[in-house]
């Protein structure tokens, strides 16, 4: 899905106009960014939880030169935490119907 479909599914079910739709979709996307990227998590019950986590430095390896070590410095992450809800209706997906 991407955000066009959302905002066409939410324009139809809400008998508003899309312009208006994709208005506040946009402002909601860019209210979570600025957020996350203040360094506060973002918190919707039932949804799941958006918060900014602390990747490690680590040696990677190049595909192309499996000899050759890169260093990977230390950043920052977003992390998904799926909420209750979610949770238990991916759990019902058969992971051979997954593409």
């Amino acid at each position: 899905m991407t955000k066009r479909d959302l905002v066409v599914r939410v324009a139809r079910q809400t008998n508003l106009k899309q312009s208006d739709v994709m208005d506040v979709v946009q402002l909601t996307l860019d209210t979570i960014t600025e957020e996350l990227a203040a360094g506060r998590s973002i918190e919707f019950r039932n949804f799941g939880v958006f918060e900014i986590m602390r990747r490690k430095e680590r040696v990677g390896r190049n595909p192309n030169e499996p000899a050759t070590e890169v260093k990977i410095p230390e950043r920052a992450v977003v992390k998904f935490k799926p909420g209750k809800e979610m949770r238990k209706l991916v759990m019902q997906i058969n992971p051979q119907d997954i593409k």
